[in-house]
């Protein structure tokens, strides 16, 4: 499966940007997916996963309340609400397909996109 991230952009703290990640292939709802970010000098790290059928989600600490992962398998497309940002949140945002639900480590994803920049200014 490939995937494609975009939705990124430069938004001030507070604000909120919706990330969108497309896939190609009939496959799509056999994959967990999540999102990781990586902010630079930093490792990358878990954001959120979801379920195949989307009726599950599990989300970092560092997100929860704020941030809300969802899927629509018909349009083969996941998104990643962010609210309230923080300039914490600045990094590269990747989505990520998977089978195992819930894997926080990054090695456990097959597939991955591209990466879209949200830069969130103080």
């Amino acid at each position: 499966v490939q995937l494609q991230a975009s939705g990124g952009g430069l938004v001030q703290a507070g604000g909120s940007l919706r990330l969108s990640c497309a896939a190609s292939g009939r496959t799509f709802s056999s994959y967990v997916m999540g999102w990781f970010r990586q902010a630079p000098g930093k490792e990358r790290e878990f954001v959120a996963a979801i379920s195949r059928s989307g009726g599950s989600t599990y989300y970092a600490d560092s997100v929860k309340g704020r941030f809300t992962m969802s899927r629509d398998n018909a349009k083969n497309t996941v998104y990643l609400q962010m609210n309230s940002l923080k300039p914490e949140d600045t990094a590269v945002y990747y989505c990520a397909a998977g089978q195992i639900f819930v894997a926080t480590a990054g090695r456990s994803y097959d597939y991955w996109g591209q990466g879209t920049l949200v830069t969130v200014s103080s």
